[in-house]
């Protein structure tokens, strides 16, 4: 009797946790990538005040982390894409710059955080801008993305450039889905439609895939040039075109947002709010803004340094802030970590900081980051985030103002061995090479070691 006690004991309580079990969502946690392009980090609150209120990324910090000191490995358009989706530097996926129409862009040798997220089950989508190859085999729709929609490259590489008319107009820029053209020729009203387009793709894709992991990935078009926004944020921001488009930006936010908790998916889904690279600056007015040197295609931190928020409920700490430094080649491997999702077995370069990104004590795994500019390899900072070491490059600056969609012009700059202490110094101003020898001699090492790794010489 005794043992029949025990026995039946067991089994009630083995029913309990299959109850419970059943009661709770055991689904993989659904990611959502909000990737801007060329945002300054002080266009939102909470990085900045003073511009244009942004209430929904307000919101999305409160709820996440704010990190101060996020990277981008190179400061131009495709080389950060293919950061971001490979886990890799430009020199490891040889995507340098910014890609052209019918460029062959990203090799398929090179999975995309796409493809590998959807072997493991997740269903995938994209709506925005690809710019990552522009040939059957390179575009998103064979790339891993399930649901795609968008340009596949700037929208300023069009008949309307402001400098370069005959040249981009020799193709015309043509709007996406799902492999298909569905408009061929893009004018001024559609371009007014592209976040209100993609915000709309990303809620229907939520709402039909709210009961499938899914990565679902949003690189918008704005706030690059040329800059447009819907007409019922004509005008609002008060403080001209680029304002409205913030607004429009931050709308799309709430949008996504508010999508999520209706649908019950807050708590098991991770959001990553960025930027590709810092403002283009020689655009004056239609250009964001950037406490830091120097901005979009530099390596400095203007360009390479962009606002970052991340928010996975139960899991960080609302309303931080952290110092801590890591880069977009290490949101793939982390978020592998955090979803179980196999990585294949390639080199890449990034690694899995989720408990520097969790925990504001823990070291960073990096021994070092490497900045580009095209082929060019020109600055090395310890993976700390305290010193950077710049090579010897020149570099453009000090652009004359830019209004309304025309551009400045550049001056040329130079710099040369040059170490600065970013910890003290963020605008990098002052060289420190001769207060930290070893320091210096310990990057110039690391820079030399990755120029002979990557074939930079």
């Amino acid at each position: 009797m005794k043992y029949q006690k025990i026995i039946l004991c067991f089994l009630v309580c083995v029913g309990c946790q299959s109850q419970i079990r059943t009661d709770v969502k055991l689904t993989k946690p659904n990611v959502v990538i909000i990737f801007l392009d060329d945002s300054g980090w002080g266009d939102f609150e909470p990085f900045s005040s003073g511009g244009v209120a942004t209430p929904n990324v307000e919101r999305l910090a409160a709820e996440g982390v704010v990190y101060q000191n996020f990277y981008v490995p190179q400061a131009i358009c495709s080389a950060s894409r293919a950061a971001l989706l490979t886990g890799s530097y430009p020199e490891r996926t040889r995507v340098f710059n910014a890609h052209g129409p019918k460029e062959r862009g990203l090799e398929v040798t090179f999975p995309t955080m796409a493809e590998i997220f959807k072997a493991d089950g997740y269903s995938t989508a994209i709506f925005g801008k690809w710019h990552l190859g522009d040939q059957e085999d390179t575009r998103p729709d064979q790339r891993g993305f399930d649901v795609s929609s968008g340009l596949m490259y700037s929208n300023d590489m069009w008949r309307f450039h402001p400098e370069q008319p005959e040249y981009w107009g020799r193709y015309p820029l043509q709007y996406w889905k799902n492999g298909a053209v569905v408009i061929e020729d893009l004018t001024s009203d559609d371009q007014r439609h592209l976040t209100q387009w993609y915000t709309e793709g990303a809620v229907n894709f939520i709402n039909e895939h709210k009961k499938d992991p899914f990565l679902l990935y949003i690189p918008h078009s704005m706030p690059h040039v040329p800059i447009f926004c819907g007409e019922e944020f004509e005008g609002k921001s008060g403080i001209g075109l680029y304002g409205d488009v913030l607004m429009e930006l931050d709308a799309s936010v709430g949008q996504i947002i508010s999508t999520l908790d209706s649908n019950g998916l807050t708590e098991n889904t991770i959001i990553v709010f960025t930027s590709d690279n810092g403002p283009w600056i020689s655009y004056g007015n239609h250009a964001g803004v950037t406490p830091f040197r120097e901005a979009k295609g530099t390596s400095f931190e203007g360009g390479t340094r962009v606002a970052c928020v991340i928010k996975y409920p139960g899991h960080l700490t609302p309303g931080r802030v952290s110092e801590k430094s890591f880069m977009s080649i290490d949101l793939l491997p982390t978020l592998a970590y955090l979803t179980e999702t196999s990585l294949p077995d390639l080199p890449i370069d990034g690694k899995n900081v989720w408990q520097l990104i969790s925990d504001e004590s823990a070291p960073n795994p990096q021994e070092y980051y490497a900045f580009t500019t095209g082929k060019d390899l020109e600055a090395i900072m310890s993976g700390d985030g305290r010193w950077k070491l710049h090579l010897p490059h020149s570099f453009r600056t000090d652009p004359s103002e830019g209004e309304d969609g025309i551009p400045g012009k550049y001056q040329q700059g130079s710099i040369d061995w040059t170490l600065y202490d970013l910890l003290e110094d963020p605008l990098e101003t002052t060289d420190v090479q001769r207060q930290a020898p070893q320091i210096f001699e310990r990057l110039k090492q690391m820079a030399e070691r990755h120029l002979i790794e990557f074939n930079l010489l």
